[in-house]
Parts: structure tokens; C-alpha cells; sequence
């Protein structure tokens, strides 16, 4: 595999992981909602965040045949970018402007691991 399409698939695992943060996050919800029961919703949210979970995991590996782990790694800070703002988007949470700073950080370690390393 090129190495752009690693470095494609390892962005991919990193969303994979936001969004089943934001399914553990609506797994919550719904289970608030029923009454703190264990419902259907509640099961099929914690059902695919599962899935999605052990998906991406099993990419992950993959991926580690081919990619040294101390590389790619630092790209799963993206995932404290991206759960934070789409929890924003899509569960109307809000955070300070100090996040901002705590992005540029974070991307500016990436760069840094992964240009220098």
C-alpha cells in the first residue's frame, strides 16, 4: 500500500474513533432518557459504538504492519480536535476559547512528531 493511503487509513481510524465517542456519548443520552433502563436505543447505540470500536481496532493493527507505531500514533490526538467539535456540532456542547490554543498545540506536536521522528 502507498504510503499515502496508510497515512489516509490512519486518518480514517481516528475518525472512526471520534464517531464512536459520540455514539458512547448517545448511548448516555439515551439511556437518561429511558430512566436510567436499559432499552433498545440504549443497546443499539452501545451496540455499534462496539463495532465501530473493534473495526477500527482491527485497522489499527493492520496498519502497524506496515507503519511504526511511534509515528503514526500522534495522529490519534486529531481525535481531541475532532470529539470535542463534534460534540459541539451535533450535541450543541460548548467549550472556552482556551480549546483553540490547546488545537494549535496539538497540531503543531503532530507536525512535529511526524516530520521530525
Amino acid at each position: 500500500m502507498a504510503l499515502w493511503a496508510n497515512y489516509l487509513t490512519v486518518i480514517a481510524c481516528v475518525v472512526g474513533i471520534a464517531a464512536g465517542q459520540l455514539l458512547f456519548k448517545a448511548c448516555a443520552n439515551a439511556y437518561v432518557a429511558a430512566d436510567s433502563r436499559i432499552t433498545t436505543p440504549v443497546l443499539g447505540y452501545m451496540f455499534a459504538a462496539m463495532v465501530l470500536y473493534g473495526a477500527t481496532s482491527l485497522v489499527w493493527t493492520l496498519l502497524l504492519r506496515h507503519m511504526e507505531l511511534g509515528r503514526i500514533y500522534p495522529f490519534m490526538a486529531l481525535a481531541f480536535i475532532l470529539v470535542p467539535l463534534a460534540s459541539h456540532l451535533v450535541y450543541g456542547e460548548s467549550f472556552s476559547p482556551a480549546y483553540f490554543l490547546g488545537i494549535a498545540f496539538i497540531i503543531g506536536g503532530i507536525f512535529i512528531v511526524t516530520r521530525y521522528a
